[in-house]
């Protein structure tokens, strides 16, 4: 039996502390203390995009100053080496282990995370996330690349399923009157976790190398007591509305929107209806174009200006000297910066947009601007526009992170609230799927264009007209999607039922706000948000810094 002790708590003989039933919000809690816990998560399992600066101190572990490579060695005597350095190839596996097993986690655990609540999901994926960073730092210390591809690789990958999903529907219940905004504030934080993480994790190489060591192993190990500490907060600060709650003076819409669902589908049969087909590939084509973009920023800048982000508009990329290449590939980090700050913003504003033009018609904007900037991007190379070229990108890198963030609640007005984060993890397969086309394609596209001779600063004119066509082909998609069949429809008993076994009964009861929600930005809430804002603000700054060299 349980019972309400004081705001914003709820106390369950025999519940453990992890508990759903622990996580009931009562009178007087303010839900807009949900979102930062959110982005206590989401900011540390971020960094999972900004990795790659590991790359290259690791590919020099042994030889510290210079690589130590060994001719010949097969990916699999890489693994177990201890005498020579790791490819950076073959370090770059881990971002594809992070977003199948992401894809796969969220799809695998999504179910379990709806039955347990998300303080639970959230403490098993700091557990898996952090643990990780320590099991990867022992196979950096033992020079055990098969020990971090498991560590930080398989079981963090898991966490970054976990984490990623554990808020999404959580937000969509406090916040049923603004469904975009709400995700779109957590998702943020994954965008914005590289952000924080890259520069942090340089500073902390920079400050526990020695001649003998690169600094990474001790680096993995201050950020995984780091990001344990933030995540055990977001867990713990956790809230779920108790059934039939309800913003303070906010009703449902008394106009009927065909697109936006008063019923709930359950997740065994979400799958079987074309509607979760729809959005499956809506989400992949969408991701698939930019993350291939994402993985090549860096290289596409440097060989389509060349000479140009230096001064010598005339000097092709093949021509430039060593100290040359190295000038544009430090201008060239900061594009790639830049575009994560598009990407963390377009989370925000994309998804904050739809709440007022509907998911149907962000996701029209979507494919028909990301249609005509990927075919323009020819011409403002040819044009030699920095300024076209990276704004152009920026938009398409934005509506990339707005996919993300708007997709949660384009499922929650399919197939209701009731089940949508573990419909939202089972989908979330099309990012892993999307993270092996879209680099394939563009890729190996331009390994194909290089190999015919095709200029530097033209090897990807084929591949934007393809990623239109990619575009094209989601667009259709979007097109599509229609509501959902009744006969898929839950029927409202069953919903009760669902809510009374999850839920306490203290909480349950009609319709109404029941003196949760109140308060809107005070000081206990603003003080939290300051507590991830200000990291946040930190690497916006430092990602500013970088960017401003591209011009």
């Amino acid at each position: 039996m349980s019972t309400i002790e004081s705001a914003g708590t709820l106390s369950g003989a025999g519940a453990g502390f992890l508990d759903r039933e622990r996580t009931i919000a009562t009178a007087g809690f303010n839900r807009w203390l949900v979102p930062p816990a959110a982005l206590c998560i989401h900011l540390c399992i971020g960094m999972a995009y900004g990795f790659s600066v590991f790359w290259l101190p690791l590919s020099r572990a042994i030889g510290v100053t210079a690589p130590k490579a060994c001719a010949d060695m097969s990916l699999f005597q890489e693994l177990f080496t201890t005498s020579c350095d790791w490819k950076v190839a073959s370090m770059g596996w881990m971002y594809t282990l992070f977003f199948v097993l992401l894809g796969i986690a969220a799809a695998v655990w999504g179910g379990w995370l709806e039955r347990v609540g998300p303080r639970k999901a959230g403490f098993v994926s700091a557990l898996c996330w952090c643990g990780g960073l320590f099991l990867g730092a022992i196979g950096v210390y033992t020079h055990q690349l098969w020990l971090l591809w498991l560590g930080s690789g398989v079981i963090g990958g898991i966490g970054l399923g976990l984490g990623y999903i554990s808020p999404v529907s959580t937000l969509v219940k406090w916040f049923p009157d603004r469904r975009g905004m709400a995700t779109g504030m957590a998702i943020m934080g994954f965008g914005g976790g590289a952000m924080i993480g890259a520069p942090l994790a340089n500073l902390l190489m920079n400050y526990f190398k020695t001649p003998t060591s690169v600094g990474v192993w001790e680096t993995f190990v201050t950020m995984g007591v780091i990001y344990f500490v933030f995540m055990m907060i977001g867990a713990f600060r956790y809230r779920l509305p108790p059934p039939g709650w309800q913003p303070e003076g906010w009703t449902a819409p008394s106009k009927a929107n065909a697109m936006i669902s008063k019923a709930n589908v359950h997740l065994n049969d979400a799958h079987k209806t074309p509607q979760f087909w729809l959005i499956w590939w809506v989400l992949c084509l969408n991701v698939s174009a930019g993350i291939g973009v994402i993985g090549m920023a860096s290289p596409m800048l440097q060989e389509i200006f060349a000479g140009k982000l230096i001064g010598l508009p005339e000097v092709g990329f093949n021509a430039l000297d060593a100290g040359q290449k190295a000038q544009i590939a430090a201008i060239a980090a900061g594009f790639a910066g830049l575009l994560s700050l598009f990407n963390i913003g377009g989370r925000f504003f994309w998804a904050s947009l739809s709440d007022k033009i509907g998911r149907k018609n962000t996701y029209y904007t979507f494919f028909i601007l990301g249609i005509v900037l990927y075919a323009l991007a020819p011409t403002f190379a040819a044009m030699g526009s920095k300024l076209l070229f990276v704004l152009g990108f920026g938009i398409i890198l934005s509506m990339y992170g707005g996919g993300f963030a708007t997709v949660p609640a384009y499922l929650a007005d399919m197939f209701g609230t009731q089940f949508v984060g573990a419909i939202h993890g089972r989908l979330l397969t099309a990012w892993s799927t999307a993270g092996i086309i879209g680099p394939v394609v563009v890729n190996y596209i331009r390994e194909f264009q290089l190999a015919a001779g095709v200029p530097r600063d033209q090897l990807y004119n084929t591949t934007m007209y393809i990623l239109c066509a990619m575009l094209i082909a989601g667009l259709i998609c979007n097109y599509l999607i229609k509501p959902v069949d009744l006969k898929w429809h839950m029927k409202d008993a069953d919903v009760a039922k669902l809510q009374a076994a999850s839920a306490s009964a203290a909480a349950a009861g009609p319709h109404g706000s029941y003196g949760i929600g109140f308060g809107g930005l005070d000081a206990k809430a603003a003080l939290f948000w300051a507590f991830v804002g200000v990291p946040l603000l930190w690497g916006v700054w430092k990602t500013l810094e970088s960017a401003v060299k591209i011009f």
